[in-house]
């Protein structure tokens, strides 16, 4: 431990030989013995937003903290009993059996659909509301703009049944009635594996081939605009003068956006990119479910699908949580190492 001197916090009075205490120290040690009582009056004063936090506080408990003991499963027998606190504890059993075990292939398969449908909803689907936001900070007439953001934002206020069944009907195929944009494609293909896709029974969405894309191009069209809202907040925060700078300059639209509005908003960017890396491997599993079945599982099954198709069936219960742990701790690694790199290569980090 350091050891104390009186001069590292007293001040030395030579002509009278004593000890004194600066002011600054006073003020430190009046704040320090007083620390607590400072922060329960802030709590009294703002006790309304601190009221407004219970809810959340409780949701956080009831549905993230709370579960996290049902995870004691995945190293435990399920077959030994019905609850998890009498099950025999398994070791690492059930992860060897999910990795190299009978299950292996089905989990392998499922964990590669899930990392490749991540990665391509990163590559495409980060960009686009970046580019949005570009797009409306050009818009100049309020009302034009402001009726486009309505349109872009309304998919994401509607329920994820209704966006799957929506795109079934626009991709189902001859069986159920061949929805308008499968006939659209069957006229500009009239032949080929476009086409046989479009009108087989169960349509284009169904399809291991056509799954991965049609997932892409609704999730952008569900998430992109609102998405937006973020980057397109930061783009309207640059300082106008950064504009008429660049016009003095010489500089065109898009060497304004180039230089001036994109370094402006990078720091956002990087943070959402942090945030999007963190939940990249959590696809989402209720869209997936309504959109597949046995005839596109070979492209479609995710994680999160085959650990419910395991739990339903009863006796892969405890395969199911290894699963998903695989799954997350995946994604707490990516979001770390994301959040190192991007700190040491442009200083912005999210911790």
């Amino acid at each position: 431990m350091f050891k104390l001197k009186c001069d590292d916090f007293l001040e030395y009075d030579e002509a009278t030989g004593t000890y004194s205490m600066s002011q600054e120290q006073k003020v430190r040690d009046e704040t320090e013995r007083n620390h607590w009582k400072t922060t329960g009056i802030t709590i009294l004063k703002d006790w309304r937003l601190y009221l407004m936090l219970v809810p959340m506080v409780v949701v956080y408990l009831l549905w993230r903290y709370l579960p996290m003991y049902q995870l004691l499963a995945a190293f435990k027998n399920p077959a030994s009993a019905t609850k998890v606190e009498d099950q025999v504890w398994y070791g690492l059993t059930n992860f060897k059996e999910l990795f190299f075990g009978g299950q292996a292939n089905e989990f392998w398969r499922a964990f590669r659909n899930t990392f490749i449908i991540a990665f391509y909803g990163l590559l495409f689907g980060f960009p686009f509301p970046i580019i949005l936001a570009l797009f409306f900070n050009e818009v100049k007439s309020n009302i034009a703009r402001s009726i486009m953001q309505v349109c872009v934002y309304l998919p994401k206020f509607m329920s994820t049944v209704i966006i799957t069944a929506l795109t079934i009907v626009l991709f189902r195929g001859g069986t159920m009635g061949t929805g308008i944009v499968s006939k659209l494609l069957m006229a500009i293909s009239p032949s080929g594996a476009l086409h046989d896709a479009a009108t087989s029974p169960y349509g284009l969405v169904f399809s291991d081939r056509y799954f991965r894309a049609i997932y892409q191009i609704v999730g952008i069209w569900e998430h992109g605009g609102y998405d937006s809202i973020v980057f397109f907040a930061a783009v309207i925060a640059v300082s106008p003068t950064s504009y008429e700078a660049a016009q003095i300059d010489g500089a065109s639209k898009m060497q304004q956006m180039r230089y001036v509005v994109i370094p402006s908003i990078l720091s956002t960017v990087v943070i959402m990119l942090i945030m999007k890396v963190g939940t990249l491997l959590s696809v989402g599993y209720e869209k997936v479910y309504l959109m597949s079945n046995t005839s596109n599982y070979e492209s479609a099954d995710i994680v999160a699908t085959l650990s419910n198709r395991w739990s339903e069936s009863g006796g892969s219960t405890a395969l199911g949580i290894a699963a998903e742990m695989v799954n997350n701790l995946i994604g707490m690694i990516l979001v770390i190492g994301a959040n190192t790199v991007a700190k040491k290569a442009s200083g912005v980090s999210l911790y």
